[in-house]
């Protein structure tokens, strides 16, 4: 972080000192858990659902924190601020954020602010971009997703005097979230992966969704001051985002409309795609070490953006190449000793990831059998069973071997299954993940490979490791 003294967070953040807090103090980082707080620390006493930070301000200090941002005094030092804590927080980070671009107009060199969202696909993309922009200079990008109101100012105050590059998911759950976070952070590049089916209960209907996401490329600044909007051609929903903004509009696709493409795709036995990347600026062959030929889009939108802030195709393609997976439960792939393969890929899931994951399941599958373990798909309002039904039917024409589902909300996914073809017991409901996890331990054998997908709040990630761990003594 760059060093900020309490008394500049006060004038940041429209709040007051308190508490005795000192204005010359410095803040050199700014946490909202009081566990991490260590000297010069700001600790931000959020109010949460079930635990309201401000709870917590004496033992943060007690550990080392300079002082509390807090909406009310706490007993402490602290800066009391006259709103909404989160509303100060991010006040905070675009404060942070100024004081990095006005250095790039002195000795610390450029800096720029790209920004990633889409329906699914985020976190996986940020996690390629930021490997691929650490090639060439000192990268901030967000832990796991920490995409929200909460998440994308603290990750913009991690930002350093030498930082070269800022990566920026961003996540909505309501039309104005992302303009919202944009006006924290203010990226000058921006890319759009996908409109689809994630939160549709709570946007209401897919238009919203496309309305939200597009207000990333309506915050770009205009292409005579450098902005760039990244967008999928494939995506009809998304490349109409080209008349949304004044910046200018660079494709990626897999279709052959893209600026940025990928030709002569080929899959290896675990799922991991090859292709030839052809930029504007030429092309390179690259090996992605992730599995799913889904992550072809995503290397393709990151370096669609690597290519906009002036990286060269064969540094891109070598970077894109040398990237693991950085956030876990995504496409992580669990060679068993016993000689069974467990995909979990359940840290979140909508219909447009399910099926994506089925895919990549099926061109694991090799000469053994592929076990489909689907929970609940979260948040898709009316179309759930429908859409939960889809995925069942899905699977049989994909010819998954063995289909299991998980949970009560996931019952759709195994009478669809059933309705689809002639699945017997190759498809299964059970009621719990104990339960799945019995059936597994008696039937998997050695050549199965085992897809775990549902959605974060379905909790299958913990089933996955189980699975993962199960062989171990094998």
């Amino acid at each position: 972080m760059i060093p900020i003294a309490l008394g500049d967070v006060a004038a940041a953040t429209g709040g007051r000192l308190a508490g005795g807090a000192d204005a010359e103090a410095l803040v050199t980082s700014v946490v909202p858990d009081s566990r991490a707080a260590a000297p010069q620390a700001l600790f931000v006493a959020v109010p949460g659902e079930h635990v309201d930070g401000h709870d917590y301000a004496l033992p943060a200090i007690g550990a080392g924190a300079v002082a509390v941002l807090a909406e009310r005094e706490v007993g402490v030092p602290a800066v009391v601020v006259p709103g909404a804590v989160r509303d100060a927080l991010a006040a905070l980070a675009r404060e942070v954020l100024a004081r990095r671009r006005a250095l790039a107009a002195s000795t610390a060199g450029p800096f720029d602010v790209v920004a990633v969202t889409g329906s699914s696909g985020k976190t996986s993309t940020k996690d390629l971009l930021a490997a691929v922009l650490g090639t060439a200079g000192p990268t901030v990008a967000p832990p796991g997703s920490f995409n929200n109101e909460l998440g994308v100012p603290l990750t913009a105050l991690t930002v350093a005097e030498d930082t070269r590059f800022l990566v920026v998911e961003m996540g909505a759950r309501g039309v104005g979230h992302i303009a919202a976070l944009c006006a924290t952070t203010a990226p000058r590049v921006g890319a759009v992966l996908n409109v689809g089916s994630a939160h549709l209960g709570e946007f209401g209907g897919v238009e919203a969704i496309a309305r939200a996401k597009g207000e990333l490329v309506e915050a770009l600044p205009a292409a005579a001051d450098g902005g760039v909007a990244v967008l999928n051609a494939d995506d009809a929903r998304v490349a109409a985002m080209a008349q949304r903004t004044r910046a200018a509009v660079l494709r990626f696709g897999a279709g052959g409309q893209g600026d940025v493409r990928a030709q002569d795709v080929r899959l290896d036995a675990l799922g991991r795609a090859s292709f030839t990347l052809l930029a504007p600026d030429g092309s390179a062959p690259v090996a992605l070490r992730l599995h799913g030929e889904h992550h072809v889009a995503n290397a393709l939108a990151a370096a669609a953006v690597a290519h906009a802030v002036g990286l060269p195709v064969a540094q891109v393609a070598q970077a894109l190449g040398a990237a693991g997976a950085a956030s876990r439960h995504r496409m992580e792939v669990t060679e068993r000793p016993d000689g069974v393969t467990v995909v979990n890929d359940a840290y979140n899931a909508n219909p447009e990831s399910v099926r994506a994951a089925l895919r990549a399941l099926v061109a694991m599958g090799g000469r053994g059998r592929t076990w489909a373990v689907l929970g609940e798909m979260l948040e898709l309002g009316d179309a759930a069973t429908a859409e939960h039904d889809a995925v069942g039917r899905l699977a049989v024409r994909l010819d998954v071997s063995r289909l299991v589902a998980v949970g009560a909300g996931a019952r759709a996914v195994y009478t669809g299954a059933l309705l689809e073809g002639s699945f017997g017991d190759e498809a299964a409901w059970v009621p719990d993940a104990d339960a799945a996890e019995a059936l597994l331990a008696a039937e998997l054998r050695p050549g199965d490979v085992v897809l775990v997908k549902s959605s974060h709040g379905a909790g299958l990630r913990h089933l996955g490791d189980r699975l993962a761990a199960a062989g171990a003594s094998a």
